[in-house]
């Protein structure tokens, strides 16, 4: 496994999984990817490059491009193709991050002041639509039906994950079947969708294909579970967002649905009033805090978002063994190991 700088704890060196191993091999193909968005971004309206160029230059460990490289790499795969696909993907990304924080009312994305609160709603919607319309050109550019058909049903099914977690806000009688629905299509589809197109441009079987497919689809769980996770346990710096933000917006995400279902009558009237009713005071988010410890919820939450990494490991088998293999291994590790 591939580790970062020993990080010194209470006195002891504790080793922390990383991403070192994939960035490294994708490393010439992602500054390749890049250019294309650079090239892309470009428009005879300034405020289009400003905007887009902003966000972009934020930061963002591009991990959803990279999956798309090394899914091409690993499977054999010499030439170019997968450099604008992994350019739509973080398109597609981009662009759902901008009309997140429109509908989330966020001000913070990666630790600075969001493209909505510095040039409005109205702007990062309609810069959204841009990049989303440069990551169907770029479809189109590419001319193979198989790949236009993986990317634009994963953009209607992110849109459908956005509305259903629309409906699920506020609600505290949303289950776990019915989160790790919305998660599936919020996140897991993009995710999915970079690996499965990465194997398809290296002409994988279809067996292979969906390996691919599979691996990305459980890595993305895996990762926003322990997105949900650290909101209620991360410092600002390491989340790129204020802590807390999930339950000042009333989101239900797993670690609520578990406290929730677990709790007392008394537990459940408190998130009723904070969530569903939108009642909150000073020392709530402490007392959610509390409560989520004392069931277990973000402790279980972690323990699901590893059952799925397990699950993308297990995807791996059978594919190419190697370098490619080893590093995106490494990458589910990286994932989960944000929750500690």
């Amino acid at each position: 496994m591939t580790i970062i700088a020993n990080v010194e704890l209470e006195g002891a060196s504790l080793e922390l999984p990383s991403l070192d191993a994939l960035v490294g091999l994708v490393d010439d193909d992602i500054n390749a990817v890049n250019q294309v968005i650079l090239g892309q971004m470009q428009s005879h309206v300034p405020l289009i490059p400003e905007l887009a160029g902003y966000l972009i230059a934020a930061g963002g460990k591009r991990l959803r491009p990279m999956l798309t490289l090394a899914s091409a790499r690993m499977a054999g795969y010499g030439g170019d193709r997968h450099i604008k696909l992994a350019a739509c993907v973080e398109f597609i990304h981009t662009a759902t991050l901008l009309h997140d924080d429109v509908v989330d009312e966020s001000d913070l994305r990666r630790g600075i002041a969001s493209a909505n609160a510095v040039w409005g709603n109205q702007a990062s919607v309609l810069v959204g639509d841009f990049l989303f319309s440069r990551a169907f050109q770029l479809m189109v550019e590419d001319g193979a039906l198989d790949v236009l058909r993986i990317l634009s049903n994963a953009s209607a099914v992110i849109a459908e994950g956005e509305v259903m977690q629309l409906v699920t806000s506020n609600n505290m009688q949303t289950g776990e079947a019915e989160y790790l629905a919305v998660i599936e299509a919020k996140t897991a589809a993009l995710f999915e969708a970079a690996c499965r197109v990465g194997a398809v441009v290296a002409e994988q079987s279809e067996a292979q294909i969906e390996r691919h497919g599979a691996f990305g689809a459980n890595l993305g769980i895996a990762f926003q579970l322990v997105d949900d996770v650290l909101d209620y346990s991360a410092r600002q710096s390491t989340l790129g967002k204020t802590v807390g933000d999930d339950f000042r917006e009333g989101k239900i995400t797993l670690p609520v649905v578990l406290a929730y279902q677990r709790g007392s009558a008394k537990d459940r009237a408190f998130w009723q009033r904070c969530l569903e009713q939108g009642e909150q005071r000073d020392g709530d988010l402490k007392t959610a805090f509390a409560l989520l410890e004392e069931h277990g919820a973000l402790a279980d939450t972690v323990d699901r978002a590893r059952s799925y990494g397990d699950r993308a490991c297990e995807a791996l088998e059978g594919l190419p063994e190697g370098a490619y293999k080893l590093a995106l291994k490494d990458t589910v590790e990286f994932c989960i190991s944000r929750a500690y």
